[in-house]
């Protein structure tokens, strides 16, 4: 019978040493590869879309005789600043409700351009429509806990009537792993637990299921435990 007392704990051998720092470096490596990778794929696309638009005086790839992976989004960029630039003024303006009057005209395309401006004002919109911070609350029922974003408090004929003696926020409750669809719920203030994470953290926790936490918030986490993890479970 042997002595649980006089066992001695056996170190680990060099190949499960050599296992465990491999995995510790696909742990290291494959965040970096990845967006490396989906950077470079980006740029690529971009250019394909871009270049062919630019007259070949302007390509750099006419002088150097290369071609720069990412000059497309240069080109890209300063059109669209000149762009937005006109539009800001006065001409630029009286031309896009010009422009815009014309679409109105057209019943498939007025549709189309509808939903993407709407779009593009909801996802790019530089005012209080972006989300101010991430928060816990119970739904679908009492007990369950999910991650939402607080918006901006509720207005209008919903505030009025809603049966509620506290102020409301609207919520948006995100979906997984896709957190750009969801729903928009309101909740009594008094319901909502604001969190400390920050919206890019609550989004990449969302997205993950749940499987990665912010550092800051988990510490219990590093790379050597998720390494002895992924040696665990190749075994």
């Amino acid at each position: 019978m042997n002595d649980p007392l006089s066992e001695h704990h056996h170190r680990p051998g060099i190949f499960a040493r050599l296992r465990s720092s491999f995995l510790t470096g696909i742990v290291v490596i494959l965040p970096v590869a990845l967006t490396i990778w989906l950077l470079w794929t980006l740029a690529g696309w971009i250019d394909g879309f871009v270049l062919p638009l630019v007259p070949a005086t302007f390509q750099p790839e006419k002088y150097i005789g290369i071609n720069l992976r990412g000059v497309g989004i240069i080109f890209f960029l300063l059109f669209t600043i000149i762009i937005g630039w006109i539009a800001k003024g006065l001409i630029g303006r009286s031309l896009i409700r010009y422009a815009e009057t014309l679409v109105e005209r057209m019943p498939f395309v007025r549709s189309i351009y509808s939903g993407a401006k709407q779009l593009a004002e909801t996802v790019f919109a530089q005012s209080e429509r972006s989300f101010e911070r991430a928060c816990l609350i119970q739904y679908p029922r009492k007990g369950i806990w999910a991650i939402g974003f607080v918006s901006i408090a509720a207005r209008g004929e919903v505030a009025q009537k809603a049966e509620t003696g506290s102020e409301l926020l609207s919520v948006f409750v995100p979906t997984t792993p896709n957190p750009t669809s969801g729903f928009l719920l309101f909740f009594p203030k008094e319901d909502v637990i604001e969190l400390d994470m920050t919206i890019e953290d609550a989004a990449k926790l969302v997205i993950s299921a749940g499987l990665v936490y912010p550092n800051a918030k988990d510490p219990s986490k590093p790379l050597e435990k998720a390494a002895k993890q992924l040696s665990s479970a190749a075994k």
